[in-house]
């Protein structure tokens, strides 16, 4: 039997939905408190002293005055397009072809594969993202290459082989028989393998042909378990293409809906320039809508309406979408997910952004059961913010009236250096840079 561990400092704790009732209701900090680690999972949480004196001989790691969160949970990214983040000067299709393909050409090579699996898997783990949704390339060793690196860190990733059959470089074309045939070897041989899980993936509807995408459909239903991920009305250039293309659907979403391709376990990103058809349908479906906000204001895609969705009870999740998106920090992204919302209307309040980018991720991936939250039973990724990391937030928090406007400074302003500390899966994984 593992070795108790307690973490103590104050405790981000979820009481219900921020989106849904009073934020400071639903989003608590427990201050001078603490939660034990065994096994992998949270075992108690209560107040720190409480808990040191029921169990002397654990190992404690204190963090007074900084704050105890679940792992950040970055719930749709391009794993593959890490070496070419912040490229400059594109819009979406301009972008795909100028970078993105060019790069997820090398990933033909297994080597680069693991390469840039291990060192994405570094690269966030020192921003305190703990879980992933990753797209991978249309070569199965991109997958697999993720898959063993995740695997062998104990960590919980979720991610699919991208199938695209047209509209893409000859190099980075499949079928529809060899997507289905790829999708489904991979889906049998990694998922629940560990804290692994599989997504159909195909890369949004301009780049499958209705072959294609009708096997996509087919699989999901074959494997009703598993997520499909996709990308979903992010620029309007790409909405008139996906018009050309179906010419008989009656809108983006339509593209899918008639292959099989929505339902509850469906996880749609970006979903910027929707059609009140649309949201009716994915409200009914069940299904999931992640935001990007880095990445659609790097590429200039638009405005994500959050609280008109969230008024409709979709679920939302947080994503970083690197390589589009400029930051691999969910810090970073939830400050930009609070500048979007001021443009679009409205105010965020730090607790949203924190659920936002933990357990709002974690109900659109359908994991929050395991992770999101800090409980008693969950699976124990976490991460310790330090709220004073720098010299300008440091000053900020001495002269903040109230606990929620320090966190509110650091999610404004921080970046790695505020990640104090990162546990995966019950061990501690924190990089050097972050000690």
């Amino acid at each position: 039997m593992s070795k108790q561990q307690i973490l103590s400092g104050d405790l981000l704790i979820f009481e219900g939905d921020p989106f849904m009732d009073e934020s400071e209701q639903c989003v608590k900090i427990l201050s001078d408190s603490a939660l034990v680690i065994e096994g992998g999972l949270i075992t108690e949480i209560g107040a720190r002293d409480t808990l040191l004196a029921a169990h002397p001989s654990a190992d404690h790691h204190a963090h007074k005055g900084k704050l105890i969160c679940p792992g950040f949970i970055d719930a749709h990214v391009h794993y593959p397009q890490t070496a070419m983040i912040a490229s400059w000067g594109k819009r979406l299709i301009d972008w795909l072809n100028t970078y993105t393909f060019p790069e997820e050409m090398r990933f033909e090579d297994p080597e680069y594969a693991r390469k840039i699996s291990a060192s994405y898997l570094d690269l966030t783990t020192a921003h305190g993202t703990t879980t992933m949704a990753s797209f991978c390339t249309i070569h199965t060793a991109s997958v697999e290459a993720l898959f063993s690196e995740a695997h062998s860190r104990g960590q919980r990733v979720v991610a699919g082989k991208t199938c695209m059959d047209r509209n893409a470089p000859e190099r980075l074309q499949d079928t529809a028989q060899s997507a289905y045939d790829d999708s489904k070897a991979l889906l049998e041989t990694w998922h629940g393998v560990g804290r692994l899980s599989y997504a159909i993936t195909p890369r949004f509807s301009p780049t499958s042909t209705p072959e294609q995408l009708e096997a996509m459909g087919a699989l999901w239903a074959e494997n009703p378990e598993c997520l499909m991920q996709t990308h979903l009305s992010e620029q309007m250039d790409e909405i008139v293409w996906m018009r050309d293309l179906f010419p008989d659907a009656r809108d983006y979403l339509d593209t899918y809906e008639r292959f099989g391709l929505l339902g509850a376990r469906g996880v749609y990103g970006h979903a910027i320039h929707l059609e009140p058809r649309e949201i009716d349908q994915l409200q009914e479906h069940g299904a999931a809508l992640v935001h990007c906000p880095t990445s659609n204001a790097f590429i200039g895609s638009g405005l994500f309406q959050m609280a008109a969705l969230k008024a409709r009870n979709i679920s939302v999740g947080l994503a970083t979408d690197t390589g589009g998106g400029s930051s691999f920090s969910m810090l970073r992204t939830m400050a930009a997910a609070y500048e979007i919302a001021q443009l679009s209307g409205s105010v965020l309040h730090a607790g949203q952004l924190l659920w936002l980018a933990t357990q709002g991720s974690a109900q659109a991936l359908h994991l929050s059961d395991k992770i999101g939250a800090l409980d008693v039973g969950m699976e124990a990724d976490i991460v310790v913010v330090d709220l004073a990391s720098t010299p300008a937030i440091a000053q900020r928090y001495e002269n903040a009236a109230h606990v929620w406007d320090r966190i509110f400074s650091t999610i404004m302003m921080g970046d790695d250096r505020a990640i104090a500390d990162v546990w995966i899966g019950g061990a501690r994984v924190t990089p050097t840079s972050c000690t």
